[in-house]
């Protein structure tokens, strides 16, 4: 049996009855989906924690960020509009690159995805927290929680994160209440992030102070090793903030259950991907405008904090309360992903057949779901949020590194196939998007690096002792 036997594009968008899923989106609900999961903890509160890394050069480090991702969101929309199908990169390098391609990227995108819940679930429980810590200095009511459920166990005092782990649960029901339902809540909770966003940027810009930008790049642009253990520099802080611009990628996951996806999952992945950066470039500016990022990079909601110290309670008191409605649109976007990734996984044979049948009432994955939402409320009780997002980077790296591949190899191999979407300049968008994830890999954590390997170890013994005889494609 060959490692590299692939899929053709013909029988991609065939399947078998039961394990179908039903198409029921459109294109506002898809740009919604892409900016639900694009913006949320990565400029919420990674913003803290690249400023950390980067000092005011982080805004460097969100620009090439941003370009990087801007490369393989071109490849993501031609690929999907001519693969109309669940599982985004890894339906793709099955058919393009090969199985044992393909099983590398399915189990980095489990890995991705998982671990973005966790983080993002870990953040909301930060602004969670910082909220209740608020009503109890306006209004002397003690709603706290005890240190030990409040945070993980890397926190003094603290044992296990049950704010994160509610939050998980509560979208993970949702989901599985039925996809178009999500989807038009998901719409309405993006609304207000994007009006939390547009409070900050309106109190902090005016107070902009030039000197809050000196020294500039106080850590160089490089990756370096710090006295105090922490790796930074403008490319170190790039590979963490990373996290903040992806999730165009969950839009691609949807290509399944899209009403008309030659065009509209094109229109939902760039067009969200553009709005995002706009975004994140005016919050970023304003941010390190308005105080010196060595007050908010150790914070754990750093928005809030800027408006308090601003003397700006009640604009604190805004984004927090609309950070902790609108957050789990992040969450809702990346669980649903992981619980498609499964699902197709498990359609082809890879991962026990049970997780790929969909339930008759809602037309939704059950199993898969629960199943990914146990797995991922476990690491947000205990996990800490800087470790958890470099290693979701990681996943993220691999995964959009073979669509760049993917994008070039079926150019050649596939020339005139219909493509209703063409990535302009394929064959410079595509090897860009590979060089710079590998270089954003190479800046990622030393430790972040052989963690991604072990995982990868893992998946390729369950590869050869499971999914390899047990791929439909082999029977």
């Amino acid at each position: 049996m060959s490692l590299l036997r692939r899929k053709s594009l013909d029988s991609v968008t065939v399947h078998e009855a039961g394990r179908r899923l039903v198409p029921t989106l459109s294109w506002p609900h898809l740009i919604a989906l892409g900016i639900g999961a694009i913006v949320g903890t990565g400029i919420y509160t990674l913003i803290g924690v690249g400023a950390d890394r980067a000092g005011p050069a982080v805004l460097i480090s969100f620009a090439i960020a941003g370009a990087v991702c801007a490369c393989a969101a071109l490849a993501y929309a031609e690929l999907s509009t001519m693969m109309p199908a669940a599982g985004s990169a890894y339906t793709y390098s099955y058919s393009a690159l090969g199985e044992v391609f393909a099983w590398v990227v399915g189990w980095s995108l489990i890995l991705e995805y998982s671990l973005v819940v966790s983080t993002v679930a870990v953040g909301w429980s930060g602004y969670f927290v910082g909220f209740l810590e608020w009503v109890h200095t306006q209004f002397g009511w003690d709603l706290r929680l005890p240190a030990m459920l409040a945070a993980g166990p890397h926190v003094d005092g603290g044992m296990i994160n049950l704010p994160a782990i509610v939050i998980t649960w509560l979208v993970a029901l949702m989901l599985m209440a039925g996809t178009k339902e999500s989807a038009t809540l998901n719409a309405i909770l993006v609304v207000f992030k994007l009006i939390a966003l547009a409070i900050f940027v309106a109190v902090a810009l005016p107070a902009f102070d030039a000197n809050n930008l000196q020294p500039f790049m106080p850590y160089g642009f490089a990756k370096t090793l710090g006295p105090d253990g922490v790796e930074r520099g403008v490319m170190a802080a790039a590979a963490i903030i990373f996290f903040a611009f992806y999730g165009f990628d969950a839009i691609s996951t949807a290509a399944e259950e899209t009403k008309n996806p030659a065009r509209d999952l094109s229109i939902g992945i760039i067009g969200s991907m553009v709005g995002c950066t706009i975004v994140y470039v005016l919050v970023a500016l304003a941010a390190i405008g308005a105080m010196s990022y060595t007050v908010f990079g150790q914070s754990a909601e750093p928005l809030a904090l800027i408006m308090r110290q601003l003397g700006q309670p009640t604009a604190a008191m805004l984004i927090g309360v609309i950070a902790i409605i609108a957050l789990p649109t992040v969450l809702l976007a990346f669980l649903y992903g992981q619980s498609r990734i499964f699902f197709v996984m498990s359609r082809d044979g890879l991962l026990p057949r049970g997780l790929s049948k969909v339930n008759a009432r809602t037309g939704t994955p059950v199993a898969t779901t629960l199943f990914t939402a146990v797995v991922v409320s476990a690491l947000a009780g205990v996990a800490r949020l800087d470790e958890i997002a470099a290693l979701a980077n990681a996943g993220t790296l691999a995964a959009f590194t073979a669509v760049g591949i993917c994008l070039v190899v079926l150019r050649v191999r596939e020339p005139n196939r219909e493509r209703t979407f063409r990535t302009p300049f394929a064959f410079i968008v595509g090897p860009l998007a590979a060089l710079g994830c590998i270089y954003l890999f190479v800046s990622l954590p030393h430790t972040t690096q052989l963690y991604f390997l072990a995982w990868n170890v893992v998946g390729l013994v369950l590869y050869f002792a499971y999914s390899r005889r047990n791929a439909l494609i082999g029977r």
